[in-house]
This record gives C-alpha cells, structure tokens and sequence, in this order.
C-alpha cells in the first residue's frame, strides 16, 4: 500500500522511543486479544501460522498462497468452517451436460486492516514557511487508513483475492481497489505437468515483484519501485517549440490489469511468472491511467530458492523444525524480473499533427537476493530503467531520435527477530537517475534514503510500528539570503499502531 512520507527533527528520536515504549506497556497490558482475520477465522488458528512480520509472509504462508488460499497439505483435516457445496457429485460426472458443481466458503471472509501513525517533522526552512508550504511539527495518526480484505477457495482449484482501500489519507478520503483477481491452480494437469507447474490468474494485480510494495510491513515503499522516467528539458506546449518524448510516468510498483501464467516445481523451490498486462500503469488505489496508449506490455520474473537444511526431513517439510517449533528455512533466493513495454506519445495524432503516434519501447530490469538464516533476513534488489527518447520541433515540424532517459536503483536491508514479537529493520535505498537531477528534482543525480524502524507485535493480529527516514535532500525550497538554492534532508519519524481483524 502506499504511505506519505513525513519530516523529523533527529534530535527527538531518544523521547520518542520513550514514548514508544511508554504506549507499548499501556496496549500490552490490555486483555487479550486473538489474531482472527479471514483465514484465522476459517482455520481456527494464529497470524503467525502464516506471518513472522503480518503482513509479510513466512515459508508456510508463501506456500498456503501458491496453493490458493489452502493449507498445502491435507487440508480437509484442518479447515473448521465447512464450504457450502454449489452442486453434487453427480453433476460433476454429468459435466458438461449439468453445471459443474463448485463451492463457496461457509461464512463471509472477510478482514479488516486499520493503520494510523503519528508523524514528527523536520523543522523546516524560513523560505518553505514563507511559500506557503508549511507542514506542522507533529501530525496525529495520518496516514489514517481502513482496509477491507476478502480472500478464499470456490473449490479446489479456483482461489479469489481482493482489497480495497475504504478511506486512505484523511478522513473520508477516496480509496480504491488495490488487488481483485481470481486464480485457477494447476492448470498444467491437463498437460500432465507436475502439479502446481502451470496456474493462471486474471484481473488487477500486483506484479509477481521480489519483494511486494502493497503488502510490504515497511512504513516507506521502496523508492525504485516508484521511480517514473522524466525526460531532460521543457515539456511541449505554449511557447516552447523544442521537446523530448519520453515522459513515462509508469510505476513498476503500482497494480496492472491483466493475465498471469505461473508455477512453481522442486518443492517449490523453482518458481517462474509471465504477465500479460494492459500496461496502463494506472495510480495505486485507482482505475485511471496515467499513460494513453493502445500496446500491451509482458513481465517475466523467475527464481530460485536455495534451501540450506542439513536434516534431510526439515529440508523437505513446508517449514524447518525448531526447539520451538516450525521456522523459516535457512536458504538464499536469487532471482531476475524484467518488464518491457511500449510508450505512447501523440496517440491518435491529436498533440503533433505532423506525425503519427510515437512509439517508445522502455524496460526495466533486475535481479533480487534474499538469506535467511534463524533470526535473521537480509535482501537486495537492482534495477535498471531504460527508456527510448525522441526529440520534437514543433515550429520545423520535425521529430529525431534523442539519448534514452535512463536510470538505475535498487535497495539493501535486513529483518532481526530480537524476539518472536520484536523486530528490528533497516534498509537503505537509493536511485541515480540524470534526468531526476537536471529537471531540478533532487540535489544530487543520485539520491538515498536510510530507514531503520522497529516492529512490535503486541498480539498476533496487534502491532505497533515506527520508522525514521533520513531522506534525500529533493527540489529546492526557496533561496537563502544570498540567493542561492536552498536544499535540505526533510528526516521523517513516524510511529503508530497497526491491527487487523
């Protein structure tokens, strides 16, 4: 999901985690309170089945997902609320003389997310306070945001997902879905491939990305993922007869329309994704598109999963075996991601007369690491942007080729589990990117951003969150007394309480 991000004076940081651990002892003293979203409903079980970190998912949760939304193993045993049967088993032999029977889960799942922060803010220069463009010292639970989440099995095969966001922002403010798709599981049988080898999905979805900027537990999203391709030079219009073409506002990040093929194979360990999307690029919690265009773009995403258990019997199992109990398995995962599509400019010819549609083949390209190992987590993404350019005369009436607006990005951080229910985070992320530096949107060509936060789970479904970015230092907010520029780290502090329900 996306937040707002807010600026923070570093030297309240000790109060604040006083004040953190203050709330902390209030809400952990409060009666207890079971994890009981959807699939703890229906299973009668805890978050943590699924989740180390809610929303992110553990090894048995990645697994429950492939599956549909079921347990990966003798499921029957353990689901506790019955479906209801949409046929009999006679109409399965009758098919396709008679509807095929399928199934509905017994009662509505549905769930509930709410997350609301308190945010402290960098003090900031004279010139911004004078523009206008004051922001207040401390902001009370904002972003303010209601999720409903509803997920299930029609039977087994066909699996369902979707969110939407009721208010986000402020209150009353406009949401929007963010995922809704339905999932047909192991599709490949009718090719007599190994089970679960070929699924297909179809709908709005996130891309099959490393590492999920929707559901992440993160307060910030991670910033290459929301890096769009801005060209060197004015925008065409009005007096300027001079232009470049490649304004690609399309965010890797946000949800596509579209049709997936994918699976899994080596007890999972091997897994591929290809996408079919309608390339629109459209805004997160949205259906309006940013880019207008008439191409359909293709991303593919393959990995691996290197499982490092020595006992042969953890090693083989959904999770390993602990003192404890079940765990992540200790594995590295590496991965690559490519997305290659097309951007449209003077689409119909409306803008430039002189010309048809204008056609620019962009990409984007990755690859990803993740070590797990006990307490610990740590990640990595890179990623290169690409973008074809041309360069418009307006008043000649002509067009020509132009440099590609590029850029590169990525981001490195790492997860410890000081307890069950207190964790410890910390990323770095940064991004170069030429153009984002000559438009005037950062100081540097590169700019990153370091984000260590905390992550206490008071109940499995109860946690409370905190995280302090120190920002790149973006546009200029006036000038000093001299005239010059003046830039400055708009540092952010944000903490706040996240359930579900």
């Amino acid at each position: 999901m996306s937040r707002k991000s807010w600026r923070v004076d570093a030297s309240v940081l000790t109060g604040l985690v006083m004040a953190g651990a203050v709330i902390w002892m209030v809400l952990g003293s409060a009666p207890k309170s079971n994890a009981i979203p959807a699939f703890s409903r229906k299973y009668q079980t805890s978050c943590t089945t699924c989740h180390n970190n809610y929303p992110e998912l553990n090894d048995f949760g990645e697994a429950f997902k492939k599956n549909g939304f079921k347990f990966p193993k003798d499921d029957d045993v353990f689901v506790k609320q019955d479906p209801v049967l949409l046929g009999s088993k006679a109409q399965k032999e009758a098919f396709p003389e008679a509807v095929y029977p399928g199934e509905i889960p017994g009662s509505l799942p549905i769930a509930f997310r709410y997350e609301g922060n308190f945010n402290w803010n960098a003090k900031q220069p004279a010139p911004v306070v004078a523009a206008g463009g004051y922001i207040p010292g401390t902001d009370l639970f904002v972003p303010n945001t209601f999720t409903i989440i509803s997920a299930g099995s029609f039977g087994p095969n066909l699996s369902f997902w979707i969110d939407d966001d009721i208010s986000a922002g402020a209150s009353g403010a406009n949401g929007g879905l963010g995922d809704g798709y339905l999932k047909y599981n192991d599709l490949g049988h009718i090719f007599h491939l190994p089970t679960n080898f070929l699924n297909v999905r179809f709908g709005q979805f996130e891309l099959d990305l490393p590492f999920t900027q929707a559901r992440s537990p993160y307060l910030s999203g991670y910033d290459v993922f929301s890096e769009a391709a801005v060209a060197h030079g004015p925008v065409c219009g009005g007096a300027v007869t001079q232009c470049q073409t490649a304004n690609n506002p399309f965010i890797l990040g946000t949800p596509q329309r579209g049709i997936e093929f994918g699976g899994y194979a080596d007890n999972g360990n091997f897994n591929w994704s290809v996408a079919y999307t309608d390339g629109t690029g459209s805004a997160y919690g949205t259906t309006t598109d940013l880019v207008t265009r008439n191409t359909k773009d293709v991303y593919l995403r393959a990995y691996y999963k290197f499982n490092l258990e020595r006992d042969p019997e953890s090693r083989h199992g959904i999770q390993a075996a602990g003192p404890t109990g079940p765990r992540d398995h200790t594995s590295i995962r590496v991965g690559a991601f490519y997305y290659h599509g097309t951007n449209q400019q003077n689409f119909g010819s409306t803008t430039y007369a002189f010309t048809d549609t204008i056609n620019e083949p962009f990409y984007r390209a990755g690859g990803d690491l993740r070590f797990k190992y006990r307490k610990l987590e740590l990640f990595a993404v890179g990623l290169v942007g690409h973008d074809n350019n041309h360069t418009v005369d307006t008043e000649a009436g002509t067009i020509a080729s132009a440099p590609a607006v590029t850029f590169t990005g990525g981001f490195v951080g790492g997860n410890y589990w000081i307890y069950p229910w207190l964790i410890a985070t910390m990323r770095y992320d940064f991004v170069n990117s030429p153009s984002d530096f000559v438009n005037g949107v950062s100081r540097y060509q590169t700019r990153n951003a370091f984000r260590p936060g905390y992550q206490i789970l008071l109940r499995a479904n109860i946690k409370i969150v905190g995280e302090y970015d120190r920002a790149w230092q973006p546009a200029s907010y006036g000038n000093d007394a001299s005239g010059n520029p003046l830039f400055y780290r708009p540092n952010t502090f944000v903490t706040g309480i996240d359930y579900v329900f």
